[in-house]
């Protein structure tokens, strides 16, 4: 029993440090090749873990009130899954990114017609932050991305990509399903009381799968470092400017929905699921692609740490009390 005790609270800890050891985590995958290439294995299973979490997490009763009132999250839906692609590949073929390097090209299509990380509404819970809201606009834009992204995919960069609709939202209904109804069976047999009393070491294993993710994704970056650092720099600079500049133009486009909403949906649009994208497209993506994807996660797992100060100002402390997950609504000023 005292070694139980002393593993929940150490979990709660590390939901604690949350922002500090995702940030952590990408380091820890360049400097450690071998870490990374085992991690690399089981990321799947890694994202599959964190989406059982963030339905865990949040109350299903905040959550079908979001789905009660449906305006927000089909707006947000819409934007991230139809507005995003549409302005970020336009804007790039306007500037001509396709003669320059139809790798990157590739990348930023990839990156464009994505649904939110799964891991979004954790990084919202970490932070504070709406993740009800967060999670019910990941399961609508997670769900009609097999509508999406084939057309997306095919108007901007053609055939070459293949991407079968069917086996992909088999795939995703599968996750969201089992996950789902997993995350329900607990909290019917444990009780909302029981996960309410254990939201610190949840969070704790929020990071844990986050932190294992993370690490695997960096498998092979740090060689690449070595060998052609501005390349690198040059992908990392732009992948941060990308991520930040989604991020204030959600909240800027959400602001009436309240600070902590906007918020959320602003995380989400800004870390966006590449990895579903590249495993969709069977892995035949260039090697720059590649390394794109790699660094394109630098932003997802620093940028929550490194604007926690500025979110809680922003929001405002006597908006969000300690300890709290985002599930609940908080009123906005």
């Amino acid at each position: 029993m005292l070694f139980f005790d002393a593993v929940l609270a150490a979990l709660a800890w590390l939901g604690r440090q949350g922002t500090r050891a995702l940030a952590l985590s990408v380091f820890v995958g360049i400097a450690l090749p071998p870490l990374a290439a085992v991690l690399k294995n089981v990321f799947v299973e890694a994202l599959l873990v964190l989406l059982l979490l963030a339905f865990l997490r949040v109350d299903p009763g905040m959550l079908f009130r979001h789905f009660r009132r449906p305006g927000l999250i089909i707006a947000a839906s819409l934007w991230t899954l139809l507005g995003v692609p549409m302005i970020l590949c336009g804007s790039a073929i306007a500037l001509g990114l396709p003669q320059v390097s139809q790798a990157i090209f590739l990348a930023l299509v990839l990156q464009a017609v994505a649904p939110p990380v799964i891991g979004s509404p954790a990084l919202a819970a970490l932070l504070g932050l709406d993740a009800a809201l967060s999670l019910a606009t990941l399961i609508i834009a997670t769900a009609a991305t097999p509508l999406t992204v084939p057309m997306l995919a095919t108007f901007f960069v053609g055939p070459a990509l293949e991407i079968s609709p069917l086996s992909l939202g088999a795939k995703l209904l599968a996750m969201l399903g089992a996950t789902a109804l997993s995350a329900f069976a607990i909290r019917w047999l444990k009780g909302s009381a029981f996960v309410a009393r254990h939201s610190g070491p949840i969070d704790g294993l929020s990071v844990v799968a986050l932190f294992v993710f993370a690490i695997g994704l960096m498998d092979g970056v740090g060689w690449r470092i070595l060998t052609e650092p501005l390349l690198v720099a040059t992908l990392t600079v732009f992948a941060f400017a990308l991520s930040a500049i989604l991020i204030v133009t959600t909240c800027l486009i959400f602001h009436r929905a309240g600070r902590s909403a906007a918020l959320a949906l602003g995380l989400a649009v800004g870390s966006r699921n590449m990895g579903l994208m590249v495993a969709a497209a069977g892995g035949a993506v260039p090697e720059l692609t590649w390394l794109y994807f790699a660094v394109a996660q630098f932003p997802i797992y620093t940028l929550p740490h490194l604007l926690r100060p500025l979110v809680h100002r922003w929001v405002g402390p006597g908006l969000l009390p300690a300890g709290d997950s985002g599930v609940r609504p908080t009123p906005d000023p």
